[in-house]
């Protein structure tokens, strides 16, 4: 297999940190954008694409350590990749393709999000870090990551996971979770229909994590 860069850092700090990204998506959704490019390659405002939001994120976040897992129609992710994220020689940042493969010991593709993260382990692993960030390829939002992994090393958690509420009517579109008021999960259901579980998770508020 192929091996990530790996150059020594700093402990405990945001440059410490490889980041996931997951950029394998279908993007059935949005047909016929993804009609010949996956969905974290649909282009927004221009040049950009939707991968470009949580790369950005990453290196406003002081991450700089990024590998991009890809396997459907990526041709289009991979060149745009290679033709706008550039580090020095001597820069110990990169940006990476980790694309889905076969070999001797592995003769499927990605079966799912979590096994693409399992399938990549002697990559990750490789690297040498104690502290990975996850990422989806193609959601739109803004995040400070170095702020969330802060609170990941004060609280002394072995996962941290990031939530913002949503509506009780967009719930059921949504994995929806559950936490004791101390920051610690205690439930999670995948897009919930049953409309009995679904309140057990709305606040007073009517928002739900």
């Amino acid at each position: 297999m192929k091996q990530i860069a790996n150059y020594p850092i700093d402990t405990n700090t945001p440059s410490d940190v490889l980041c996931i990204i997951l950029g394998g998506g279908r993007g059935s959704r949005l047909w016929p954008l993804t009609k010949s490019r996956a969905k974290p390659a649909v282009p927004i405002g221009g040049k950009y694409r939707l991968i470009d939001i949580p790369l950005s994120n990453c290196l406003h976040s002081g991450i700089n350590r990024i590998a991009v897992l890809t396997q459907f129609n990526s041709v289009s992710l991979h060149r745009h990749i290679a033709q706008t994220y550039h580090f020095g020689l001597f820069d110990a940042g990169w940006v990476q393709i980790l694309a889905a493969e076969q070999t001797s010991s592995i003769s499927d593709w990605y079966q799912g999000t979590a096994d693409a993260v399992r399938k990549q382990l002697p990559e990750i692993l490789a690297v040498g870090t104690g502290h990975v960030l996850i990422l989806a390829g193609d959601q739109l939002y803004r995040m400070d990551y170095s702020r969330m992994f802060e609170q990941h090393l004060a609280s002394k958690a072995d996962v941290t996971v990031a939530v913002k509420p949503v509506s009780s009517e967009n719930a059921s579109r949504f994995g929806v979770l559950k936490e004791n008021g101390h920051g610690r999960i205690t439930d999670f259901v995948e897009k919930p229909k049953d409309e009995a579980l679904l309140k057990s998770f709305v606040h007073d508020n009517g928002d739900t994590s």
